[in-house]
């Protein structure tokens, strides 16, 4: 296999890096391979490095609009990769997605209003609901043949004119599920009869594999459109999170100012200097990167799935079909979650998200994050191998 620039290993210890140097205050010790909080080991793309160089050698900072090409960069990304026709207008830019879900929560529903959330599912869902005094519906997954499926009959039992809104992760973090249109139909059309708004988180959109295609929930028809708040960012795509630029689309124009207001109310609704040109040149002209990104990333599942079948078949997982994140199922090792826990920080010396913080679905399971340099995850994965076996 031919070397690559993701092959590439960035030393990014001492660079405040959340993933390499809170290790400490995470797992109790520094000693581990990180591979655990969805951030990528990988640079950006070489237009965005630029970009960002360019800004900062112009050497002033100050407070940041966005221009009218901030916008067209996103809709000319939108309408490329997922067809759809998004107008400028409908675009609200906020820090990141987890506040924005947090304001969309505030904006349309009150205390004590049902939500529903689909786990196990990334862990911010049940913070923004519960501290927002919202009341948590859990809708679990199930899994059947193989596969993560909605459990839609779960779902109309637990709607009553009390709950208001579904939160949706498509793609799907931790399961890596990218959820076919036959399901997004027949959600939509329940969360239509129960009058429920959806927010739809589809920040791993871009990161879809061979044989699958992401589809936006608002492309869907005007009726899901009217109801649904999407959000997306570059930042997942392009290994950009700490730019903090991400979007929030809203067609509807009574729910966009509700949203705005409360935007404006918290003033939260400003730019980052250095964000705003990252977004803009990876948008316009990162999609050469990202299929050589994608290839890579692809390879990268093939090889953890066939290393588990090959060398460690007590631990499960489902390929997954979209981001670079890996929901490992190590329940045949017969460890609770915190004897779990302590077996991979201190037996293999990994650092991986621990599946309890994902719902209690996760009992038993953990998550790696396979967006790093091949010959890392092979570390990564042969020191848990050598724990097993040990």
């Amino acid at each position: 296999m031919r070397a690559q620039p993701f092959d590439n290993i960035i030393d990014r210890r001492n660079t405040a890096s959340w993933k390499w140097d809170k290790l400490d205050k995470v797992f109790g010790t520094s000693d581990l391979l990180p591979m655990w909080i969805a951030d990528m080991d990988f640079a950006a793309p070489p237009a965005v490095v630029e970009a960002v160089k360019a800004k900062a050698d112009h050497g002033i900072y100050g407070y940041a609009t966005f221009p009218r090409s901030f916008y067209e960069a996103i809709t000319g990304w939108m309408k490329r990769r997922h067809n759809w026709d998004v107008k400028g207008e409908w675009i609200m830019v906020t820090p990141g997605v987890v506040p924005a879900i947090s304001i969309a929560v505030q904006a349309f529903t009150a205390p004590g209003d049902g939500i529903v959330i689909q786990p196990p599912v990334y862990p911010p869902f049940f913070r923004c609901v519960k501290a927002n005094r919202r009341r948590l519906v859990e809708n679990p997954l199930k899994f059947e043949e193989g596969q993560y499926r909605i459990d839609f009959d779960d779902l109309e039992r637990k709607l009553d004119p009390t709950v208001k809104m579904l939160i949706l992760c498509n793609p799907h973090n931790p399961v890596g599920r990218v959820w076919p249109k036959e399901d997004l139909i027949r959600l939509t059309e329940i969360c239509i009869k129960h009058n429920l708004l959806i927010l739809a988180d589809e920040i791993h959109g871009d990161l879809i594999f061979t044989g699958h295609r992401h589809i936006p929930l608002a492309t869907l028809g005007a009726e899901v459109a009217e109801r649904t708040v999407t959000f997306t960012a570059p930042s997942k795509t392009f290994n950009l999170a700490g730019l903090y630029t991400s979007a929030t689309i809203i067609s509807n124009p009574a729910l966009r100012q509700r949203f705005n207001e409360l935007l404006e109310v918290l003033s939260v609704n400003e730019g980052n200097v250095f964000g705003i040109a990252a977004c803009e040149a990876a948008y316009n002209h990162g999609e050469a990167w990202l299929s050589d990104l994608l290839a890579y990333l692809e390879e990268s599942a093939d090889f953890l799935i066939r290393y588990l079948s090959e060398r460690m078949p007590q631990v499960k997982a489902v390929r997954p079909e979209a981001t670079y994140l890996a929901w490992l199922d190590f329940r045949e090792l017969g460890l609770d979650s915190a004897e779990l826990r302590r077996f991979l920080i201190y037996k293999a010396k990994v650092g991986l998200n621990d599946g309890t913080t994902f719902g209690t679905q996760g009992e038993g399971f953990a998550r790696l994050n396979f967006g790093c340099p091949r010959s890392l995850l092979a570390e990564g994965l042969t020191r848990i191998e050598k724990a097993i076996k040990g």
